[in-house]
């Protein structure tokens, strides 16, 4: 694991004895992102006014918590899997103009 955040959060979760199994870390993922769509949705009023589209710093850190908490369950180091993802994108865009999986030239 070379992540330094990751084994920050793996550090703390040793710490205060909080590892759960992936299948929990993916539903607290899961809340966590939840709170930063329903911060969206309200602050640009169902995306009526995007520009005016806010989520709480505290709420992103808590998503970026649970994701390096998943990754630190699956014995998935995040830096690496990041990088793995940066290429793919990358690729894609080369391929085919567009990082979505779906662009065609």
């Amino acid at each position: 694991m070379t992540d330094d955040r990751q084994q920050r959060v793996a550090a703390f979760l040793d710490a205060h004895e909080l590892h759960a199994p992936p299948a929990y870390r993916l539903l607290d993922l899961a809340a966590e992102v939840g709170e930063l769509a329903a911060d969206a949705t309200k602050s640009s009023e169902y995306g009526a006014r995007p520009g005016d589209l806010q989520v709480n710093r505290d709420e992103l850190g808590d998503a970026l918590f649970c994701l390096y908490a998943l990754a630190d369950e699956l014995d998935v180091d995040a830096g690496e899997a990041l990088e793995e993802s940066i290429a793919k994108y990358e690729a894609r865009i080369d391929d085919a103009g567009a990082p979505g999986s779906d662009a065609t030239e």
